[in-house]
């Protein structure tokens, strides 16, 4: 039997109904959007059609949505669309962005540091949540753009994007928010969120991988990553890859008529897996982010003693994901948890388990009982092994 699947925020399988929107794609309909006749017309149509299923899912317009080969992508070309356009003012030249950022998000604003571009990292409290205060601080008429992650891939906490992006827009700056986690798990508003520009990436939201999204918001103007001939109305060259397209669009659509019969859901049974986690661990787990304000399928325990990738190897009918591992004897604790100052013995046993659509009730109660079997298996073998007569 396959590994019960509790890795949803890493990637999601393609669903059904968007694999089959995408096969005449892939076959009969092949035409490129950029010709003029029967074929062409009907590939540009397809690709209208999947423009605006995107717009839809988050409040936007179509002529708002760039398509991209991803999340990494989109994310980039806010950034360093926003800081390579000619019109930029010239004194504008830092980016904020969180502790807790992807690192799409990080090197993106890294590597603008070598084009003479400035950053300022705010920090979040133990739930992962950003100090708005230290924000309002450094902002200034310096700053380009602002980043948020809309919600931790890793934690599942959603940031107060809202309130940031009012600061941020009293300091002038644009906001990019990073919606690629939450997109199709909680809702996406662009005007609630007060988004400039914000990510979406395809493979998170039941689509395949190599297609995501950029929303830029009418008026605001990037440089393009990419040059040639002029697709997405200029700001992205190449010709469209139209079977992803329609495949993104039909996630999306799909995702926005199933968001909340789906968070409920999921919300049940992440609360089911903990509760049960807690039941058997006691004091011996401990929730890793924020305890309401998280997305509703995901839970971070931090098994308390033990390494996380150790926990996991344990527990081979599980695939899941976990910020840490041991190298030469040494652990490395998640970027995320050590920029909430989660106490070392709690963060280097993290274990992020996401759930999806799929998931079902008895594989909750399945995995819950193989953590904690094994947790106690590992814990009762470090607490009787022998100390070195160094120790």
């Amino acid at each position: 039997m396959k590994p019960i699947y509790l890795d949803y925020n890493a990637t999601t399988p393609v669903d059904p109904a968007v694999l089959d929107a995408m096969l005449p794609w892939l076959s009969t309909e092949f035409g490129n959007p950029s010709s003029q006749h029967a074929y062409g017309r009907t590939a540009h149509d397809a690709v209208a059609k999947a423009r605006a299923e995107v717009a839809d899912l988050i409040g936007a317009h179509p002529d708002e949505i760039v398509f991209t080969g991803g999340g990494t992508e989109a994310t980039n070309h806010a950034l360093k669309g926003a800081a390579f356009d000619p019109d930029r003012p010239a004194s504008r030249r830092e980016i904020a962005y969180s502790a807790v950022e992807h690192p799409a998000t990080v090197a993106a604003a890294e590597a603008l540091r070598r084009f003479g571009f400035g950053t300022v990292v705010v920090p979040v409290d133990r739930h992962g949540v950003i100090e708005l205060d230290v924000l309002n601080r450094g902002l200034s008429e310096a700053t380009l753009a602002v980043s948020f992650m809309h919600a931790n891939n890793e934690t599942g906490t959603v940031q107060p994007v809202a309130a940031a992006s009012a600061a941020a827009r009293r300091a002038g700056a644009l906001v990019h928010v990073d919606a690629a986690q939450s997109a199709g798990k909680i809702p996406v508003n662009v005007t609630a969120l007060g988004a400039d520009l914000l990510t979406l990436a395809g493979h998170k939201l039941y689509a395949p991988k190599g297609i995501g999204a950029l929303y830029v918001r009418r008026g605001v103007r990037l440089e393009p990553l990419i040059h040639g001939a002029g697709q997405e109305s200029g700001r992205r060259a190449g010709t469209e890859n139209v079977p992803y397209m329609v495949g993104l669009g039909a996630a999306c659509r799909i995702a926005g008529e199933k968001l909340a019969a789906t968070a409920t859901r999921t919300s049940s049974l992440r609360d089911r897996l903990w509760a049960r986690l807690a039941a058997g661990l006691g004091e011996r787990v401990v929730l890793n982010g924020h305890p309401t304000e998280r997305l509703p399928n995901t839970v971070n325990g931090g098994f308390v003693g033990l390494i996380g990738a150790e926990l996991l190897a344990a527990v081979p009918e599980i695939a899941a994901s976990t910020g840490s591992a041991c190298h030469d004897g040494s652990v490395s604790i998640s970027p995320v948890l050590a920029a909430m100052k989660v106490e070392p013995g709690i963060a280097g046993g993290a274990v992020r388990l996401s759930l999806g659509r799929h998931t079902t009730e008895a594989e909750i109660d399945r995995a819950a009982d193989l953590l904690v079997e094994r947790a106690r298996q590992l814990l009762s073998f470090k607490d009787t092994a022998p100390r070195s007569a160094a120790a």
